[in-house]
């Protein structure tokens, strides 16, 4: 505490609003008011009962498989840049995960039609509650959803996922390279 008090220029709630930002962590935003010099700080129970208003969901590295709802993108995505960098290209395999690490490799089937495709995560989304993927619209086609549907329940089978360390995991659903003996 004695270096905080030797910086010159800093008054004495800039320093308890610093310490208040630092206890509370994560849970400070710049647009929710500090709580003031004499205030106690909040207690663990309390920021254990309040959840962040939208938590940012980690990436998925596992490889398990998931079932969901899968949307396609609309016509004026096309040629929109993508998380990735590159252009939604909507004949393409592309397709967008909120959890997937960008690069991964998936099959999606669509459990009605029983119709398989195999996309790359390209991007992020979909931002609609209980969506799990968002696909090409041409990737969407292959697979039996129609402009009519608009959406259909699919099981997600990542087959080849990038790690932060550069390398990449094969996944269950990864074809075996070497044939059984």
């Amino acid at each position: 505490m004695a270096q905080i008090s030797q910086l010159k220029g800093v008054t004495a709630s800039l320093v308890a609003k610093m310490l208040t930002i630092a206890a509370l962590g994560p849970l400070a935003s710049a647009s929710a008011p500090l709580p003031s010099a004499s205030a106690p700080l909040p207690s663990a129970a309390a920021e254990a009962v309040t959840p962040p208003a939208d938590p940012k969901p980690q990436p998925d590295l596992s490889g398990r498989e998931r079932t969901g709802v899968a949307s396609f993108y609309a016509d004026r995505f096309a040629g929109r840049k993508m998380a990735d960098g590159n252009k939604m290209n909507p004949q393409g395999d592309n397709a967008a995960s909120r959890t997937l690490p960008l690069g991964t490799v998936a099959k999606v089937t669509n459990l009605a039609t029983r119709k398989s495709a195999v996309v790359t995560i390209q991007d992020r989304g979909p931002y609609v509650h209980g969506r799990i993927v968002d696909l090409s619209p041409s990737t969407a086609r292959k697979i039996g959803i129609t402009p009519r549907t608009g959406i259909a329940k699919v099981r997600v089978t990542p087959i080849v996922v990038p790690l932060p360390n550069g390398r990449i995991k094969l996944a269950r659903a990864a074809p075996n390279p070497q044939p059984r003996r």
